[in-house]
C-alpha cells in the first residue's frame, strides 16, 4: 500500500526503512497484545464479576460478547480511519481511548458501566489493530516483511490463547485487593507505556488513495445486529415479551435497507462499507457461513468457565490452567495446517470442524464421567484436540475463501470474512449462553443438586455446539476445491489483517 505523507516517505521501504522500525514494532505489538488478550481474559473473571456487581446472567453475556461485537462492527472502519487521518495518529488515539475504557471497566460499580466500558474497549481495539499490519506493510522492506509478519502472527496467536491463564493469575494474585478489576486496570500502565513508545518511535503514514468513511452503513448494520442480539440475550430474563420478537423481525428490513444503501454506494463507487460485488465471487458466501458457524463453537469456553468455577468451585487460576493445553493444541494445529492447506485445501477446514466437534463431544463425555470429581487433567486431551481443530480452520479459512476471488475484491472480501469471524464469537456467547442459562432456570440451592443441574445444562449446551460444528463441516464442502493459491500473501485488507 502506497503512502504519501512526508514521514511515511522518509521511513517507508522505498526511501530506506527507518532505523527505529524494529523497536517501534515491539511497542506496537505490545499494544496489539493488550487489545487482543482482552477479548478472552475476562472469561475466567465472570463468576467473580457476577458476585461482586450482582450481575444477572444476561449481564455476563454482554460483558463477554460486547467486546467482540463492537470489535467486529468497527473493524473495517478502523482500517479506513488510519488511511484517512494517518496510521500513527489513529493508533495513538486508539491507545488513549482503550486505556481510558480499561480504567472505566476496572472502576465499574455496576454491570451497566462494565458492559459499556467493554463495548468501548472493543470499538477502540478495532481502531488500533488494523494499523499494526499496515505499519508492517509500509515500514519494512520486502526482505524484512516476513520476519515482521511472523512476529505479528506469534503475538496474535499468543494473545488468543493466553487470556484465561493471565486472567486467572491476576485475579488470584488479588493485587491491592482489586480482585477481578486487575484484569482491566493492568492495561493502564501498559497503555501509557505503549503510547509513549509509539509517539517516539512509530513513523506517520497514510494511504495515497483513501476510501471514504461509510458511517451510515455502520449505523445500519449496527442497528440490524443489535435488533437481534439484544432481545436474544435479554429476552429470557424479561419473559420473552412481544417486543423481543418484533425487534428480531425488524432486523430483516434493516438488512434490506443496508443492502440497498450499500448497492447505491457501490454503483457510485463511493467507498461502501461492504462492496456487494464481492458476493458474486466464488467462495465468499460459503466462507462467511463457515466463519460464522464455526467460530460460534468457541463459546464452549464460556460454558466450561461457569461450570468449573460456580458448580465445581475452581479458582480463576485453576480454571485458566485447565484451558492452558488448548494453547498447545493451537501450536500443533497451526504447524500442521500450514503444511497441509496448500495441497488439501478445503479438506483442512472440514477436518478441523470434525476434530473440534469431536473434542467438544469428548468434553461432554469427560464431564459426565467425572461429575463433581472433575480435575484439569481429565480435560487435558479434549483441550489439546480442540486447539488443533480451531487452528486447522482459523489458519486456512480466509486463504481458501479468497482462493478464487479477483484482485479487485480481495481486500474487501478478506475484511468481511475477518469481521464475520468476530461476529461468530459474539453470536456464540449470545446463542449458547442463552441456551445454557435457560437450562439452568430450575437450578437447585443444595450443592449436590446444583452440580447435577450444572452438569446436565453444560452437557446439553455443549451438544448444541457439536451440532453447529457439524453444520460447519457440511458447509466447508461448499468452499472452492483444489490447492490454495498463496500469491497474495502479505497483502493487507481493510481491517489490517493479511488478505491471504
Amino acid at each position: 500500500m502506497s503512502v504519501t505523507s512526508q514521514d511515511a516517505r522518509a521511513s517507508g521501504p522505498e526511501a530506506g526503512p527507518s532505523a527505529r522500525r524494529w523497536p517501534a514494532l515491539l511497542v506496537v505489538l505490545l499494544a496489539a497484545f493488550m487489545d487482543l488478550v482482552d477479548n478472552t481474559i475476562v472469561t475466567v473473571g465472570l463468576p467473580e464479576i457476577q458476585k461482586d456487581l450482582r450481575a444477572t446472567d444476561a449481564d455476563l453475556q454482554w460483558v463477554a460478547a460486547g467486546y467482540a461485537l463492537a470489535f467486529a462492527l468497527m473493524l473495517i472502519t478502523g482500517g479506513r480511519l488510519g488511511d484517512v487521518f494517518g496510521r500513527k495518529k489513529t493508533f495513538l488515539a486508539g491507545i488513549v481511548g482503550f486505556t481510558i475504557a480499561s480504567a472505566l471497566a476496572g472502576a465499574a460499580q455496576g454491570p451497566e458501566t462494565l458492559i459499556g466500558a467493554r463495548v468501548l474497549q472493543g470499538a477502540l481495539a478495532a481502531v488500533m489493530i488494523p494499523q499494526v499490519l499496515t505499519y508492517i506493510q509500509v515500514g519494512f522492506s520486502a526482505a524484512e516483511r516476513p520476519r515482521a509478519l511472523g512476529q505479528y502472527g506469534m503475538v496474535l496467536a499468543l494473545a488468543g490463547v493466553s487470556g484465561p491463564l493471565l486472567g486467572g493469575l491476576l485475579i488470584d494474585a488479588d493485587l491491592f485487593g482489586w480482585d477481578w478489576r486487575t484484569i482491566f486496570l493492568i492495561n493502564v500502565p501498559i497503555g501509557a507505556a505503549a503510547f509513549l513508545g509509539t509517539a517516539a518511535l512509530m513513523p506517520e503514514s497514510r494511504a495515497e488513495h483513501t476510501r471514504r468513511l461509510d458511517l451510515v452503513g455502520v449505523v445500519l448494520i449496527t442497528l440490524a445486529l443489535v435488533a437481534v442480539f439484544y432481545p436474544l440475550v435479554q429476552g429470557r430474563e424479561l419473559g420473552r415479551p412481544l417486543w423481543t420478537f418484533i425487534s428480531m423481525a425488524a432486523a430483516l428490513p434493516l438488512l434490506v435497507i443496508f443492502v440497498a444503501y450499500e448497492r447505491g454506494r457501490t454503483r457510485r463507487d463511493d467507498s461502501p462499507l461492504v462492496d456487494l460485488g464481492l458476493f458474486r465471487e466464488r467462495g465468499v458466501i460459503p466462507g462467511l457461513v463457515v466463519a460464522l458457524v464455526f467460530f460460534t463453537g468457541g463459546s464452549f469456553f464460556f460454558v466450561l468457565t461457569l461450570h468449573l468455577q460456580i458448580a465445581l468451585g475452581y479458582t480463576p487460576l485453576r480454571a485458566g490452567l485447565t484451558f492452558l493445553p488448548f494453547a498447545f493444541g493451537v501450536i500443533i494445529g497451526s504447524g500442521a495446517a500450514t503444511r497441509l492447506a496448500p495441497r488439501a485445501g478445503r479438506l483442512v477446514v472440514a477436518v478441523g470442524s470434525v476434530v473440534m466437534g469431536g473434542a467438544v463431544a469428548g468434553m461432554i463425555y469427560t464431564l459426565h464421567r467425572n461429575g463433581a470429581g472433575l480435575s484439569p487433567w481429565n480435560l487435558l486431551p479434549a483441550m489439546v484436540v480442540a486447539g488443533i481443530g480451531l487452528a486447522c480452520v482459523s489458519a486456512t479459512l480466509v486463504n481458501i475463501a479468497l482462493a478464487r476471488v479477483s484482485a479487485r475484491h480481495a481486500g474487501s472480501a478478506s475484511g468481511v470474512v475477518n469481521t464475520t469471524v468476530q461476529l461468530g464469537s459474539a453470536a456464540g456467547i449470545a446463542v449458547i449462553g442463552t441456551v445454557f442459562f435457560s437450562l439452568l432456570a430450575g437450578n437447585a440451592t443444595e450443592t449436590a443438586a446444583t452440580v447435577a443441574v450444572f452438569l446436565r445444562s453444560s452437557e446439553q449446551a455443549l451438544w448444541v455446539i457439536v451440532g453447529l460444528l457439524g453444520v460447519s463441516f457440511l458447509a466447508s464442502f461448499l468452499l472452492p476445491s483444489g490447492p490454495v493459491k498463496t500469491g497474495q500473501a502479505g497483502q493487507a485488507d481493510e481491517t489490517g489483517r493479511e488478505a491471504t
